[in-house]
């Protein structure tokens, strides 16, 4: 057996393999060895019948069972003559294989680039500091007294903060927006709905909520809404201004509550100062947790701008296809249509491509990391993994585990993002870390 290999690219290699006649032939005449062992015919103990008979018999799973050992005795044979790294297998040519005759197989493949790990020390990284300041546990000790307010009647005209009930019809050069889009009426004619007075977050109409301030029950009022150049929510209104007509149908005021005894117990504290350092473990806590992954992030960041190695094409293709599928996803849920994306579909291909690349780059080099640093799963790992993913899911951890244990490409799916996430543990902990420069104010 021959075999011949070329270069395709720097990640992609082609074998040839020759195989002559007799070595077909016996590929061949094992297989339909096998055959006559298994088969049962009337007449004949098993394994006793013909040969030829068998043959013919059973010509067509013969053949394919035939070509199919060919074919893998030519990889395995390549394989263990040329000592690849194969990644993925890209595309088999088989040829003609045929009794009596040579075979020549090519076989495609992808293999694992070789590059040089880069220096892993003294990543610069910034990060905020975790101290928690006496205003920032006052406002997170309002917005637990704003999650348990009372909305009452007012009598007043609106006021930041406040909850007005109103309804609404809009316009576009004069043509109503209900026609425009008949399938997104919240853009369109609203007989009622509930809007916050200059709240932080925005309703379905951009800057509708800095409109409301000062109008009182039972006003009526025309106002602009301007939409932004890119609303994905509803591509035929983005870029242009809308008329509304409102009807303010009812004001109602935040009343917050006290902090008394009933508050305090309900955050399972017994006076003030209790729910204060409280609220202070709790803010640095979280603190810790942004610049934890604020850190990951960054040695990320830069490890990945040092991969200047080549990547094999079909991990590149595969990412992109999991980056698009995911971005559609995303957004999708936020409302965009599906026509959309088939408009910019060459654009988000692009974008999806260059982000895979940068993925499968990461994880190439985490990948190394983890194999040089000899980073493996400990069952404390996997547990942790299954109880998160299971407590996420709302499914039992043992049932979770079952199910996870079934599927072994799944399983080994995790054991590797695992090994890779403990690879980015292990370079964050070589970063050098300083503090960021506070904020403006």
């Amino acid at each position: 057996m021959n075999v011949q290999l070329n270069t395709v690219s720097a990640t992609r290699k082609s074998l040839v393999v020759s195989l002559d006649t007799t070595e077909v032939d016996a590929e061949h005449s094992a297989v339909v060895n096998e055959f006559v062992a298994q088969a049962r015919i009337p007449g004949f103990r098993p394994g006793k019948a013909p040969a030829a008979m068998i043959a013919k018999r059973f010509a067509k799973d013969i053949t394919g069972e035939f070509k199919q050992k060919v074919v893998t005795k030519a990889y395995r044979t390549a394989l263990e003559k040329e000592k690849l790294p194969v990644l993925n297998v890209v595309e088999v040519d088989e040829g003609t294989i045929e009794k009596g005759k040579p075979a020549q197989v090519t076989v495609t493949v992808d293999v694992r680039p070789d590059f040089e790990l880069p220096e892993l020390v003294d990543f610069p990284v910034e990060l905020d500091s975790t101290d928690v300041t006496e205003a920032e546990v006052d406002q997170v000790i309002e917005s637990m007294r704003a999650e348990r307010a009372d909305f009452k009647t007012a009598s007043r005209p609106a006021q930041k903060g406040d909850y007005v009930k109103l309804a609404y019809e809009g316009k576009i050069a004069g043509q109503p927006i209900a026609e425009l889009a008949p399938d997104k009426q919240l853009y369109g004619k609203v007989p009622q709905t509930w809007e916050e007075v200059e709240g932080a977050n925005e309703g379905h109409l951009p800057g509708l909520g800095k409109l409301l301030n000062g109008l009182s029950a039972g006003d009526k009022k025309t106002v602009q809404i301007e939409f932004p150049a890119e609303f994905p929510a509803l591509p035929a209104v983005a870029g242009k201004t809308a008329d509304y007509d409102l009807e303010i149908l009812e004001i109602r005021e935040r009343v917050l509550p006290e902090i008394d005894e009933a508050f305090l117990k309900s955050n399972q504290v017994t006076d003030l100062a209790g729910l204060r350092e409280q609220t202070k473990k709790n803010l640095g806590r979280q603190k810790e947790y942004r610049n934890n992954a604020e850190q990951r992030r960054q040695v990320t960041e830069q490890l990945a701008e040092k991969a200047t190695f080549p990547v094999p094409e079909s991990l590149i293709e595969s990412e992109t296809q999991t980056v698009l599928r995911q971005f559609i996803e995303e957004n999708m849920r936020r409302g965009v249509p599906a026509d959309q994306f088939e408009k910019d579909k060459a654009e988000l291909h692009a974008g999806a491509r260059v982000a895979a690349e940068k993925r499968v780059k990461l994880q190439m080099l985490l990948g190394r990391i983890a194999e040089r640093e000899k980073i493996t799963i400990a069952e404390s790992d996997l547990d942790e993994y299954i109880y998160r993913q299971a407590t996420r899911a709302g499914t039992p951890p043992d049932k979770f585990a079952k199910d996870l244990a079934k599927n072994r490409d799944q399983l080994r799916a995790v054991q590797e993002s695992i090994i890779l996430d403990k690879a980015v543990d292990f370079l964050a902990s070589k970063a050098k870390v300083t503090a960021r420069p506070p904020a403006a104010s």
